[in-house]
């Protein structure tokens, strides 16, 4: 699921970056006239404490080197001393923007698994670059912290579980509402002459339904259980909510015209319950030209 976790990254990266560096300048100045490593390294052994979920805290000189062993809780972490990380994003991004900055995720040499990387830049009185904080927190633990319905929370696991189950469950009811659809014509043969319309109708509305509810279960499944959440996810729910909406009418139209025939034949004091439901159609039609209105002023906004 190394895609769902990317895009969840990408929605919660700004905020992620704002609490990362404000942790890293509540505890480390980035300009003072003599820049002390044992200060920024007390520094960070105090932000360790506060910020148990990463994984290593180290310090660059100005030309990328790493100049201690990592910080970190574990102890096969505390090393890396004296390596070039001068081609490392976190590195010559935080050199060229002078500010605190937040890497894309990429594999880890020191945990081998998705990282990012907040890197802060450190200047003295003169504003030269002296040092480069860095701290390493794996994105599932970024996510765990910052994205609730992450797949990595107990509750987003339930919630994919769950919604796995609701839709399997609408998936039978569509296949059901199919097979009684075709079963309805079919149970009379393929001779044109034995077709019943009322049974064609009947058939007509249960396929409908079937396909409205395949679609939604399609939709869940993609959206809540596969988690292929993507930019225009809000469009894409739009579009279904029309399509699903456009099924029920076309279904109900369907019934609404059958139920005036039959009455019309059989039952003409009862047409005006044929009516009462064309009517309701009419309503249907009204609501969901609202609804359409309503969504193009808003990607027009948008």
């Amino acid at each position: 699921m190394v895609v769902t976790e990317i895009e969840e990254f990408s929605e919660i990266r700004t905020k992620a970056r704002a609490y990362l560096c404000f942790l890293l300048q509540r505890y480390i100045p980035n300009y003072v006239p003599e820049p002390s490593l044992e200060n920024i390294i007390n520094a960070l052994k105090i932000l360790k404490k506060e910020l148990p979920q990463a994984e290593a805290f180290y310090i660059l000189d100005k030309k990328g080197t790493q100049i201690i062993d990592a910080i970190s809780n574990n102890p096969e972490y505390r090393r890396g001393k004296g390596i070039n990380r001068s081609m490392r994003a976190y590195y010559y991004r935080a050199v060229r923007e002078k500010r605190c900055i937040l890497t894309d995720p990429y594999p880890s040499l020191l945990t081998h698994e998705l990282t990012v990387t907040a890197s802060y830049p450190i200047y003295d009185d003169k504003k030269q670059l002296v040092y480069i904080v860095c701290v390493d927190i794996s994105l599932k633990n970024l996510l765990k912290m910052f994205h609730p319905s992450s797949i990595d929370s107990y509750f987003g696991k339930f919630s994919k579980i769950s919604y796995a189950f609701f839709t399997a469950a609408l998936l039978l009811v569509a296949v059901l509402l199919f097979a009684k659809g075709i079963m309805s014509v079919m149970v009379h043969g393929i001779h044109f002459h034995n077709l019943d319309i009322k049974e064609i109708f009947e058939s007509t509305i249960l396929i409908t339904l079937s396909l409205a509810i395949f679609d939604l279960v399609k939709t869940l499944f993609e959206e809540e259980v596969l988690g292929h959440h993507k930019k225009r996810e809000t469009n894409d729910i739009h579009k279904t909510m029309i399509r699903f909406l456009g099924s029920i009418v076309i279904a109900l139209s369907i019934e609404a015209l059958m139920l005036v025939f039959k009455f019309a034949i059989i039952g003409p004091e009862k047409i005006l319950y044929a009516v009462y439901l064309v009517a309701a159609v009419t309503m249907l039609l009204f609501g969901l030209s609202f609804y359409l209105k309503s969504v193009a002023q808003t990607k027009e906004e948008e």
